[in-house]
């Protein structure tokens, strides 16, 4: 899942992104209100921590525009202003939580991960479809009751598939989502088609199966 920091400060922000990366999220950053804008009109992230006090402008306008695109229920506001007003302003704007500068790194980290349950998961932890359980806490497959090892990109699109089971995944959306916003950058996707190539094989015994749409992506459909 791909979570996006908007925060001035360089130490912290890359404290946060180091601490999030660990916990297996592709981490996009912005230090300033233009760079965020930019970002939050390009791309869609599972989570956004945003400041409220940024060179160039006020957090709160963002999550405006963010809430306008409803896209606001995904964000955590860290910032070192406590005052009431604040707070209220930015969760009648849609903010889903609000951090008091200074924190503890862990307790971010598990506001994370309960805002992805709300928003991805209705609250629980792991994913069951068909023959399978995917378990996103502890990161392991299970089909028909048996463990099948999945690499950490393996995982990732897996993970985005049955989110979005179903629907259409171009090979653009899954890579910004799995490898992170700089992908748009490459020359090609071969990448993401021996990923593909590599997950069916161990899908061979779920009742799922990931089908390529030609030229367009790919779409998780029950076999």
């Amino acid at each position: 899942m791909k979570i996006l920091i908007i925060e001035d400060e360089d130490a912290l922000r890359e404290t946060l992104a180091a601490s999030l990366a660990q916990e297996h999220f592709v981490i996009e950053t912005a230090a300033d209100f233009h760079t965020a804008r930019e970002k939050i009109g390009v791309y869609d992230y599972d989570c956004i921590l945003l400041d409220i006090m940024l060179p160039g402008g006020n957090g709160l306008a963002l999550l405006a525009e963010l809430k306008q695109s409803d896209k606001a229920e995904n964000v955590i506001i860290i910032s070192a202003k406590d005052s009431l007003d604040d707070k209220l302003k930015g969760l009648e704007l849609g903010a889903d939580d609000y951090l008091t500068k200074p924190f503890h790194i862990a307790e971010l980290n598990a506001r994370v991960k309960a805002v992805l349950r709300r928003k991805k998961l209705d609250g629980k932890n792991r994913i069951e479809v068909a023959n399978m359980l995917l378990d996103i806490g502890e990161r392991l497959l299970f089909i028909n009751g048996e463990q099948v090892p999945l690499n950490r990109k393996e995982f990732d699109v897996l993970n985005y598939f049955l989110l979005n089971r179903n629907r259409l995944v171009t090979k653009t959306a899954l890579a910004e989502h799995v490898w992170g916003d700089d992908i748009d950058q490459a020359d090609n996707f071969d990448f993401i088609y021996y990923q593909i190539k590599n997950l069916r094989k161990k899908l061979q015994t779920a009742d799922l199966s990931i089908e390529a749409v030609y030229g367009i992506g790919y779409k998780l459909v029950e076999k």
